[in-house]
């Protein structure tokens, strides 16, 4: 049985303007000490459902169903008292803004204590002996007098290991990380996914990294998902994405990273388009009104199945596993990607 599994979710919320289904059927699963990334543009439902398994996302308007299950028990026909009781225990969050996350009048040493009295009775002394020792964990010079800082006396690469240290102050299994190099420069977006590599493996727990950037996705996930409105649109280990995708989605993603193999060029590739409107989605593929390889038959909705990938290797596209291998080879100013064929 897997750490935590998600089955079928959907997540809807109901609007003035119309249900938005922010999530349509999304299902993948985690294991102890493992790195699931998913990967995506900015609104195809990657946040919301990682924050619907900490119930961040129950609310008056919102419609839930599937199941999510972390160590057998079903999360989602859970109190919302018994959810926050696992939430920032057994699974942590690390959210994409830190300067927005921590409060700008408090102490870090004030947040991150009553981030440990929340779900322990200890003492004061008990809880700022951990804060201090969880600074120092993640790399924060001097973390018995910096713990008395505030927020603003940290740089965003300090913030963010701040973060890193409140979402790990009570030995969670799994942390789930949203865009956690989000507005670092690239040196210390490094610096942080190596951290975040560092401690999976000193802590053994298991991480859900949730990003827009494949590149990011390289360093670290052993397993990769591909959402595109609200739908994983391909899921397959890292080597099959990045060397044989299956999805014009993931070829347009693969194609606007930046490659030292590639002559130097003016411009990155891009998807040409915008994301759909996750109230009124196209009919069938998400991705056909942007795909220049669609099809009569994009018009129907595909299933996540093997498509002419390896053994565990899922897709939702129609074409045939021949033009898969001929289209994402064919150019490299539209949306293909030039990588070996299969």
């Amino acid at each position: 049985m897997a750490l935590l599994e998600v089955n079928d979710l959907h997540v809807s919320f109901h609007t003035h303007d119309g249900v938005v289904k922010a999530v349509d059927g999304v299902s993948f699963t985690v294991d102890t000490g493992q790195t699931v990334g998913i990967v995506g543009e900015s609104g195809s439902g990657k946040s919301v459902a990682n924050m619907t398994t900490l119930g961040l996302t129950r609310a008056p308007n919102a419609t839930i169903e599937g199941t999510i299950t972390f160590e057998g028990e079903n999360l989602t026909e859970m109190s919302v008292e018994d959810v926050r009781h696992i939430g920032g225990k057994d699974i942590a969050m690390i959210f994409q803004d830190p300067l927005t996350s921590l409060h700008p009048f408090y102490k870090v040493s004030r947040q991150l204590t009553e981030a440990v009295h929340v779900h322990e009775d200890v003492s004061r002394e008990v809880a700022r002996k951990r804060a201090v020792e969880m600074l120092n964990l993640v790399g924060i010079p001097d973390a018995a007098h910096r713990v008395d800082d505030y927020p603003h006396e940290f740089s965003g690469g300090m913030r963010q290991r701040v973060m890193i240290a409140m979402a790990l102050i009570n030995d969670p299994k799994v942390l789930i990380a949203d865009e956690p190099t989000t507005a670092l420069d690239v040196t210390i977006q490094a610096q942080i996914l190596r951290l975040i590599v560092r401690l999976q493996e000193q802590l053994g727990m298991a991480v859900i990294l949730i990003t827009h950037d494949l590149g990011v996705v390289a360093e670290v996930a052993s397993e990769v998902n591909v959402m595109y409105g609200g739908r994983i649109v391909e899921k397959g280990t890292l080597d099959q994405i990045f060397y044989d995708p299956q999805h014009p989605y993931s070829w347009g993603l693969l194609g606007s990273l930046a490659r030292p193999d590639r002559p130097r060029v003016a411009r990155l590739a891009q998807i040409k388009g915008v994301p759909p409107s996750l109230i009124s989605p196209p009919q069938g593929c998400h991705f056909q009104p942007r795909c220049p390889h669609a099809f009569s038959h994009c018009t129907q909705v595909p299933g996540l199945e093997q498509r002419g990938g390896e053994q565990g290797h899922l897709d939702r596209c129609w074409l045939s596993p021949d033009q898969k291998r001929t289209l994402r080879i064919v150019s490299t100013g539209e949306i293909g990607l030039e990588v070996p064929a299969a």
